[in-house]
């Protein structure tokens, strides 16, 4: 099969050499860039708990001066494995769904004992610390990085493209989602994937690719992706 991915090339090494190694053809179409932001360190011991809804909030942060055994959580697998990477001890992860990590924090941090902090990019599709406040917790959110599109491709890949047409593609957010919308309409090709299969993390991502006519459409968690190869 040919399979389209769409995250960042660092963040999809290992499935390229995973999903290659299987015999499959695989294409790399990064809709996004992760850019670190400037952002005030605060006094991390002003906090009981932290909280990482992506690998990106990890990757940009200055965390030498954070205790490693403070509770720490994580939107799903992939950023738990980060997370522990970096030295986090007391780790508890939901599976790749804000919503229900929300209700892991809400069961395992008591807001009695103290601040939250959540750290995150500068577009985020739920507002957790929104609704973490509305229930009665104290949460500063912390933006360390930005998504920027990426808007051009090399005139090579997209005549490659054309020529032969993925069987899957792999979509990660909603930003990505809207971004590789645009890409395709920019360069002409919202018409060429009723043969293709769309994989999303989450309903939202999927939502934003509604106008496109698609074989059909799975919803995943980090981890699945090999999974889904023999669903199809």
């Amino acid at each position: 099969m040919h399979i389209l991915l769409t995250r960042p090339l660092e963040d999809s090494k290992e499935l390229i050499l995973r999903f290659t190694s299987l015999g499959h053809k695989v294409s790399h179409l990064p809709v996004i860039n992760v850019q670190p932001v400037q952002y005030s360190e605060p006094d991390y011991n002003q906090f009981k708990g932290i909280i990482f809804t992506s690998a990106n909030a990890i990757k940009n942060l200055n965390i030498s001066k954070i205790n490693k055994n403070i509770k720490c959580f994580c939107v799903g697998s992939v950023t738990e494995k980060f997370a522990k990477k970096l030295g986090f001890q007391n780790i508890y992860c939901a599976e790749g769904n804000v919503n229900n990590l929300k209700e892991i924090i809400l069961q395992n941090f008591d807001r009695k004992i103290g601040s939250l902090i959540y750290i995150s990019g500068e577009f985020v599709s739920y507002n957790l610390d929104k609704d973490l406040t509305s229930e009665g917790y104290s949460v500063t959110r912390l933006i360390n990085y930005t998504i920027i599109p990426i808007e051009e491709l090399r005139e090579e890949f997209i005549k490659n493209l054309k020529s032969f047409i993925p069987d899957i593609v792999f979509i990660y957010s909603e930003n990505s989602a809207k971004n590789f919308l645009n890409v395709l309409k920019k360069y002409n090709l919202q018409n060429e994937w009723m043969e293709t299969n769309l994989m999303c993390l989450g309903e939202r991502a999927s939502s934003a690719l509604n106008e496109i006519k698609w074989k059909k459409i799975f919803l995943f968690n980090p981890g699945e992706e090999e999974f889904l190869l023999y669903k199809i």
